[in-house]
């Protein structure tokens, strides 16, 4: 097994069950640990539920549930998702697990207690964000970016404080000397809880909370506080992948909470942007939040994987529309891979041949395209190769020629075709699967790869 690469995707509120948005982020993990596995080396993906948060508790009691319960059966929908969207995640760490989270976000505490103060404080706080907002960070309309249409809530409390301006200086060195870099480069308390999250060491009275808490799912995950040689051996991560919107808890209080712990710094942060649905903010309001299961269930796992890898650029918003996957499915997949693979397989179990086939590489493009998060890139230039070989077999219409010039002619386009499917490896998994095991191999395709919708 070769070098470490630690990967995390943000870790979800588990108030409600997942969106597509959630997909996204899963699926880019995903495409980025089957990469870096494909080179073969020792990778971990992590995320988990981030359950100690107040819109938990909110949302729980709406519910009239109890909030572990709530957490638990909405945190199981998560996991499900990643397993239908065939992500493989090695680690799901949950915020309420005592024995792990919980001892290791204490640990945490204790090498930060000096940076830790109490005081009085009053300011307006946003559920959504889990973060008070002074009155200059909010829009015209005094409410959070994030979060328009949502007031926020006026909290006056005694609460824990963390000394951020101490590391001012030093996290302007780490971010401005790329000791943490950032993808894009332009991206540069306890009664309201009702007693639910990870008690404040020999303070029964508060709670550690978010983004203390949450963010430490990231080491408590991998063994922070409860099994040191695996911690040891996999942190500092080497990527975090987080939406815009968290990008100062990431880059900011993150790394400012691990230098007053004396721990390393996570090597890199890629910020991706967030969905539109039919040109308009996901909203419950609004009544367009897509469920990602609905699509899965309807086109296929690959087919959305396609859609929000290629036809999205990974560091900008973007609009989806089932309208507009459906034309992707039927155009790329449907007409372009899958039309290719099936006619050079059946022109190979017709012709009754033994193929010599050669062991198929990375193209250099995808990879160096995968390092900057362009999937969108990645799979373009995959797809002018799906066109090209598709061009050469019309032009030399194999199903004209017999002998050992239709073996060489078809023993070329099988190459290229199981090079293709190599590379597509971390992008449409199932797919490449079905390509490796079956094309050349004299059998039939097991099944139409993509059906004309």
């Amino acid at each position: 097994m070769g070098r470490k690469f630690y990967i995390t995707c943000a870790i979800p509120y588990v108030n409600a069950k997942p969106h597509v948005g959630h997909a996204l982020e899963f699926v880019q993990g995903d495409v980025i640990a089957r990469y870096h596995k494909l080179l073969g080396e020792d990778v971990i993906l992590l995320s988990g539920g981030d359950e100690n948060a107040l819109k938990n508790v909110q949302a729980a009691e709406k519910a009239n549930e109890p909030i572990q319960e709530f957490v638990d059966k909405n945190n199981k929908l998560f996991v499900e998702l990643t397993k239908n969207l065939n992500c493989e995640f090695d680690i799901w760490q949950k915020g309420s697990d005592k024995e792990k989270h919980f001892k290791s976000s204490q640990k945490l505490w204790e090498l930060c207690k000096d940076d830790i103060y109490q005081k009085e404080y009053e300011g307006l706080y946003c559920v959504g964000c889990e973060a008070f907002y002074s009155p200059e960070d909010l829009n015209e309309n005094g409410e959070c970016f994030e979060h328009p249409g949502k007031k926020l809530e006026s909290v006056k409390e005694k609460n824990y404080f963390f000394k951020l301006s101490k590391y001012q200086k030093d996290l302007i060195d780490l971010i401005s000397k790329d000791k943490l870099k950032i993808y894009p480069i332009e991206r540069r308390s306890n009664e309201r809880a009702k007693n639910w999250g990870v008690p404040v060491p020999n303070d029964d009275s508060q709670k550690i909370y978010v983004w203390f808490d949450a963010l430490n799912i990231y080491q408590s995950g991998i063994g922070f506080g409860w099994d040191e040689e695996k911690y040891r051996k996999y942190w500092p991560a080497d990527l975090h992948i987080i939406g815009k919107g968290i990008t100062r808890f990431h880059a900011v209080y993150w790394p400012a909470f691990l230098l007053s712990a004396g721990l390393k710094i996570p090597k890199a942060l890629f910020v991706h942007g967030y969905f539109t649905v039919n040109g308009q903010k996901m909203s419950k309001t609004l009544g367009n939040v897509i469920d990602p299961n609905e699509i899965i269930e309807k086109y296929g796992a690959d087919a959305l994987r396609y859609y929000f890898l290629a036809k999205f650029q990974p560091f900008t918003d973007g609009d989806f529309s089932e309208s507009k996957l459906k034309d992707v499915y039927n155009a790329d997949l449907a007409n372009g891979l899958g039309n290719l693979v099936s006619r050079v397989a059946k022109l190979c179990e017709n012709s009754k041949f033994e193929f010599k086939l050669s062991s198929p590489e990375i193209y250099q493009q995808v990879s160096n395209s995968i390092k900057e998060f362009r999937f969108d890139n990645a799979l373009k230039f995959i797809w002018e190769k799906i066109t090209l070989v598709d061009k050469a077999v019309n032009k030399s219409e194999p199903w004209k020629l017999s002998g050992e010039i239709l073996k060489e002619t078809l023993q070329k386009y099988l190459c290229e075709i199981r090079t293709i499917a190599l590379n597509l490896k971390p992008f449409l998994p199932n797919t490449s699967e079905k390509i490796l095991a079956n094309i050349g191999s004299n059998r039939p395709i097991s099944e139409v790869l993509f059906p004309r919708l």
